[in-house]
């Protein structure tokens, strides 16, 4: 039996924020994938044999104004992002594409209502915001989730908001960050003899990921601890705000803005600390955590982690077993238990061990990217059904996707 041939639709392939997509892609072993994308980026650090960029049509005002104005077709089919989908898709023989980020599914509704093959749509955190400035996205996006056979979320917490947002719950399988345990080997920690803990949190510097609650509970902890350390990894619009507020705490000379880090090098900065923070929070646009890739990435390492019960991060985290988890914004409690943690050198070590067991048992990368493939399977079983009950040679069904494949 033939593999299926699966579309990988990223619009920008990649951000260097994405790196759970990259995994998730070149771990595809069961079936066949190619990236379809309309921005490269990041070359260097994401390499890919098989990459299709997505052509730009030919401008023609007049047909453009046609279609906008007069018969008042969608974006995606006015700017001719329609017809060069299905001739790309045709052209490779895709069984299946599967659409990453939730707003892009928005984007391609009227592609995945008429195309031939199905789509299947994942949400990763971010985009399962509601968006102010278009009115009709939450109606979009309820036509996203009755149009693709799966949906797939990264956490059980984006599961529920999914369903509240309008998901028929039987069509959402869980999709879960793989991590490659062989990346992150696992280092037996001691506690410092000298009192010198070292912290760290690593992602982007953005509100959702809680960085001046870490920052605070951190001026807390280092009043007892004068020897204690934080690194924070990574880039992003926040720092000079960060940066001011270290300065206002008096933590110039114990916090450590490292930028963003190579694997390489954030590796190494995994092995040297002690524990792991990430106290994320819900901020008001509602861009809510699926579960944190450095999260898991510390805990495979062997880090206990302190956190907050925010996201899919409970999922990730057993409070009391693999670190400590608090309520979003109190940097009192998240300093109590920094506090707690430092003071009992063995529960230090065993929640370390602990946690690396948990990745392992729960996020190999094997086992999530064999669950993934397994859910391009039934997607594709799904659509069949579908067919054969309503086939794509019906009067309605033919009718829909001619008006959009017939448009020169």
């Amino acid at each position: 039996m033939s593999k299926l041939v699966v579309a990988s639709y990223c619009t920008t392939f990649l951000k260097s924020e994405m790196f759970h997509i990259y995994r998730q892609v070149t771990a595809l072993r069961e079936v066949q994938t190619f990236v379809m994308t309309k921005k490269l980026q990041n070359q260097e650090r994401f390499p890919f044999d098989d990459i299709e960029l997505i052509p730009q049509p030919r401008r023609n005002p007049f047909r453009h104004g046609w279609l906008k104005f007069v018969e008042r077709r969608p974006p995606i089919v006015y700017r001719g992002e329609y017809q060069a989908l299905s001739k790309l898709l045709e052209r490779r023989g895709a069984d299946l594409m599967h659409i990453y980020f939730g707003h892009t599914g928005v984007h391609l509704l009227p592609f995945i209502e008429c195309w031939r093959r199905p789509c299947v749509v994942s949400f990763h955190g971010a985009d399962v915001m509601l968006k102010a400035a278009n009115p009709d996205y939450a109606m979009k996006l309820r036509k996203v989730f009755h149009s693709a056979p799966l949906i797939l979320a990264r956490s059980r917490s984006l599961e529920r908001r999914l369903v509240a947002l309008g998901c028929p719950p039987e069509r959402i399988r869980i999709n879960r960050t793989g991590v490659p345990l062989q990346q992150f080997p696992m280092v037996q920690r001691e506690a410092p003899r000298d009192n010198a803990w070292y912290f760290l949190q690593a992602c982007r510097l953005i509100p959702k990921k809680g960085l001046t609650t870490c920052l605070r509970a951190f001026a807390l902890f280092q009043k007892e601890h004068p020897r204690a350390e934080l690194f924070i990894a990574g880039k992003g619009p926040l720092q000079p705000a960060l940066e001011a507020l270290t300065a206002e705490l008096g933590l110039k000379a114990n916090v450590h803005f490292t930028g963003f880090l190579s694997q390489a090098d954030l590796l190494a900065l995994y092995h040297r600390c002690h524990i792991f923070l990430h106290p994320s929070e819900m901020p008001a646009d509602e861009n809510q955590e699926g579960i944190p890739n450095s999260i898991l990435e510390a805990m495979a390492t062997g880090m206990p982690v302190l956190a907050t019960r925010h996201g899919g991060i409970p999922e990730a985290v057993e409070d009391g077993r693999c670190g400590a988890l608090v309520e979003e914004r109190d940097y009192i409690a998240l300093a109590a238990e920094m506090e707690k943690m430092t003071r009992s050198a063995h529960s230090f070590a065993e929640m370390g061990m602990l946690a690396s067991e948990s990745v392992a048992t729960n996020f190999e990368q094997r086992n999530q990217t064999a669950m993934l493939e397994a859910h391009y399977r039934e997607a594709v079983e799904i659509a069949g059904e579908v067919e054969a009950r309503e086939p794509a040679t019906s009067p309605v069904v033919a009718q829909r996707f001619a008006e959009h494949v017939s448009v020169k």
